[in-house]
């Protein structure tokens, strides 16, 4: 499907900071051309995401190791601290990288670079090499809680994504895997009972998003205890929420959207009904069909930070997706999130590693969600 979007070519005015209820449909100016984008999951876009992650997965820098030291000793490059995700400038986008690859090579199996996939993974996804995974995490006291729960949610993720698919090699990644994934869901038990607030930001330890993957590998592992461990945090966490700010959103580097994440979660771990009663209450524009959200905009994409705003537009657009996928009521919703989509699809391949070491695995899970 093609669509024709709006890209700004002059600076939005800044939002005001009223109510919700004042200003959810009050929107900056601005001037536009219009394209257009094909939204199709294909052959086509699937060859052109799974070059990014491929490309990346074994460039060793530049890097983000975010080590904490506890001495000389623990002082060594990004490979030797992580065997297999070691790529793609931080340990999270080698993490989603990988499940770019095995998504597109489940969903595609005549991928043109099926072959070197397929390779790359066997080598990367070794026993040897996960076990130098959980290693890290063992390396000093203030490692166990490296990537909490940014990097443990993709983690996750490329653990369902291996779990659920009936392929001979795919299948031994996942065992080799699970040593790894064990660790994570085992910190998951140890970290949320102890965490009194959820973190609401727009970055890498937004509780909402750490939950809701999780919750996604355990319902697809068909696990109870943690299930619930996360049912019980989320109503903790959220279940009072009244009239969600957005119109304050974005702020200058989110990737994720505090109130959408917030709702993702709740779809998940509400029955039906209570879900339409909470989101009615908890952003009410967006219930009813009279919000309007324009998708955020980057003025350099060669800035790691700013171009976190091209991530913000998808992962709005596939928390849209899924709302209005499982609710009929809620289909307005899919315009909104096909804007957003379609607003940033064409920017992940500009030739800067800032957003294409990542971007790939942000617009794929748009695009399945759609």
């Amino acid at each position: 499907m093609k669509i024709k979007i709006f890209f700004c070519i002059a600076f939005f005015a800044l939002f005001s900071c009223n109510s919700p209820e004042e200003d959810a449909t009050e929107q900056p100016i601005s001037t536009a051309k219009s394209i257009e984008v094909n939204l199709d999951l294909n052959l086509e876009q699937a060859n052109r995401l799974a070059a990014l992650p491929l490309k990346c997965m074994n460039t060793e820098y530049p890097n983000k190791t975010n080590a904490v030291v506890s001495g000389d000793e623990d002082i060594k490059s990004p490979k030797a601290y992580h065997p297999a995700f070691y790529g793609c400038f931080d340990w999270h986008s080698s993490v989603h990288g990988h499940w770019v690859l095995v998504n597109l090579l489940k969903q595609f199996p005549n991928l043109k670079e099926k072959d070197a996939i397929r390779e790359a993974l066997t080598q990367s996804l070794t026993a040897e090499n996960i076990k130098g995974e959980v290693n890290y995490f063992h390396m000093n006291k203030y490692s166990t809680n490296f990537e909490r729960t940014y990097g443990w949610a993709w983690l996750l993720k490329l653990a369902e994504e291996l779990h659920t698919w009936d392929d001979a090699q795919a299948q031994e990644w996942s065992k080799n895997l699970q040593p790894l994934t064990n660790y994570i869901l085992a910190s998951y038990e140890v970290y949320l009972p102890k965490l009194n607030y959820p973190i609401r930001v727009g970055e890498h330890s937004n509780t909402a998003f750490g939950l809701t993957f999780a919750y996604d590998y355990l319902k697809a592992i068909d696990e109870k205890r943690i299930s619930q461990l996360i049912e019980k945090r989320a109503l903790d966490f959220y279940k009072n929420d009244e009239g969600c700010p957005i119109t304050w959103e974005p702020s200058g580097y989110d990737f994720l959207s505090p109130c959408l994440e917030e709702a993702d979660i709740m779809r998940r771990t509400l029955s039906k009904e209570d879900f339409k009663e909470w989101f009615e209450t908890f952003l009410p524009k967006f219930a009813n069909g009279t919000a309007v959200l324009e998708p955020a905009t980057v003025s350099d994409r060669s800035d790691g930070k700013m171009v976190h705003l091209d991530g913000l537009n998808f992962s709005r657009a596939w928390v849209f997706y899924g709302i209005a996928n499982e609710y009929p009521e809620y289909a307005h919703l899919k315009t909104m999130a096909d804007n957003h989509l379609a607003f940033s699809l064409a920017n992940i391949v500009d030739g800067d590693y800032a957003g294409e070491h990542w971007l790939a695995s942000f617009a794929l899970f748009a695009l399945q969600q759609r």
